[in-house]
């Protein structure tokens, strides 16, 4: 450990290197607080070429390496198993010319979502995934997981904004693609392949990302329904019109909470409403209203058509993110589901929070334009109890188990519930090819069967 230490403190200098067992203690936890790990070190290399002078160290060394940047996952995706060393991105913030002509900019994998955001926005531009963690979520991080968010309805996730990719292998070589035309056809896609595959075949330290004009119109509106199945009809209407930006499924039980408990003015008389937001070159109010109209929403949307309006609408959706820490971490899941079982997934995955668990809180949410429903359980101390049968219960109704968290180590023995065993056995050759020691982010994706083989 000693003559591992001394090498990691020439190739990042002393200061950006720490075996203090409280710091590692807190970079081994997630922020839940459910999910801890071991480490045995964290480093944190200024630049590409450091990078790759700690990960040659620790693979000669024997050493397995995890990969962390903002570590605000929900899938314990940054906490280490083996007495990791913990390599953190944080420093990696370098921040490109934004190019106005080409709608592109380069970023290090350390920026924060907010940062970029704030950047792009000076120059009249807009990035095109935003997620509620946008303070702390890392591009990197967000490549790595192949993030989604808000907005994914119109721009997609990450990869759709994947203009180049820089990345160093598991073999400490630096890689970089960048597309400079959009016209190209030159082998492997490797920008895509590195999206989503959370640090297990490389560390990425900067990334192209496409940008987009700042829209001159935009409205939003937020509708009531009863039933949850006339709010998915209403989805199936609303997410074809020309400039839809999002479509929100906010639960009623979230809106009573973030009223009663917190003070926001949001609306609390139905079980379900519905946000979505047009944006364009012109006014598509009349358009949405019109399509409002066909929807049939129990009470009388409210539209959203200046910023402040908007700003209303949305503090809707917004309050989410604190519902679902009211009391204490809540067991989450993050599932995407098709829209003609989406309905019956809720009904029943709410009935089986309600009879294994006394007191427990459902509260669901999300990107319901792509099937995305995040179900966040409050009051549930012990996430045994319900992990694997809602689990089993998104594969059953034809869902996936993941949507835009990634797998991380918790999801990672629930992969076949998404993915047949050849699947997952040619993503592991993959990463074997790649890595053939497997001491890049170890405890991540792969379930134990592949490691372990029979």
């Amino acid at each position: 450990m000693d003559s591992l230490r001394s090498a990691l403190a020439d190739a990042v200098g002393e200061r950006f290197l720490t075996s203090d067992r409280d710091v590692l203690a807190s970079r081994a936890t997630d922020h839940t607080g459910r999910y801890s790990g071991r480490a045995s070190a964290l480093v944190r290399p200024a630049d590409t070429a450091e990078v790759s002078a700690v990960l040659g160290i620790c693979r000669r060394a024997g050493v397995k390496v995890t990969v962390q940047g903002g570590r605000t996952g929900l899938e314990a995706g940054t906490v280490p198993e083996h007495d990791d060393v913990l390599l953190s991105t944080e420093r990696l913030t370098s921040i490109g010319d934004v190019d106005r002509e080409e709608l592109r900019v380069t970023v290090g994998a350390g920026v924060t979502l907010s940062a970029l955001q704030r950047t792009v926005a000076a120059a009249e531009l807009l990035f095109g995934v935003d997620i509620a963690s946008r303070d702390s979520a890392t591009i990197g991080g967000m490549v790595s997981t192949d993030a989604g968010g808000l907005h994914t309805v119109r721009f997609g996730h990450m990869a759709a904004q994947m203009l180049g990719l820089e990345v160093v292998l598991p073999d400490s070589e630096i890689v970089r693609r960048r597309r400079r035309v959009s016209a190209e056809n030159c082998g492997y896609d490797l920008p895509a392949l590195f999206a989503g595959s959370e640090g297990t075949l490389g560390v990425i330290t900067a990334a192209d990302l496409a940008l987009h004009p700042v829209p001159a119109h935009r409205v939003a509106a937020l509708a009531g329904f009863a039933h949850l199945s006339q709010l998915i009809e209403a989805v199936r209407v609303l997410r074809r019109l020309d400039g839809v930006d999002a479509v929100e499924m906010l639960d009623g039980r979230g809106l009573e909470l973030a009223s009663s408990r917190l003070g926001f003015a949001v609306p609390t008389k139905l079980p379900w409403y519905l946000l979505v937001e047009l944006a364009g070159a012109w006014d598509r109010t009349e358009e949405l209203a019109g399509a409002l109209e066909r929807c049939d929403p129990d009470d009388e949307p409210a539209v959203g058509i200046d910023s402040a309006g908007r700003a209303r609408v949305w503090a809707a959706r917004e309050a989410f993110a604190e519902v679902v820490g009211l009391f204490g971490a809540p067991v989450k899941f993050d599932a995407a589901l098709p829209l003609d079982t989406l309905a019956a997934f809720v009904e029943n995955a709410v009935a089986l929070v309600s009879n294994r668990v006394q007191g427990a809180i459902p509260v669901l949410f999300g990107h319901v334009a792509d099937g995305n429903v995040h179900l966040n359980v409050l009051r549930c101390p012990d996430e045994s109890v319900l992990y694997h049968p809602v689990a089993e219960l998104v594969r059953d109704h034809g869902g996936v188990i993941a949507s835009e968290h990634g797998v991380g180590t918790h999801k990672r023995n629930y992969l076949d519930f998404a993915r047949s065993r050849e699947d997952i056995a040619a993503m592991w050759a993959i990463k074997r090819a790649f890595d053939p020691d497997d001491y890049l982010n170890p405890a991540v994706m792969f379930p134990d069967w592949v490691r372990q083989p029979s």
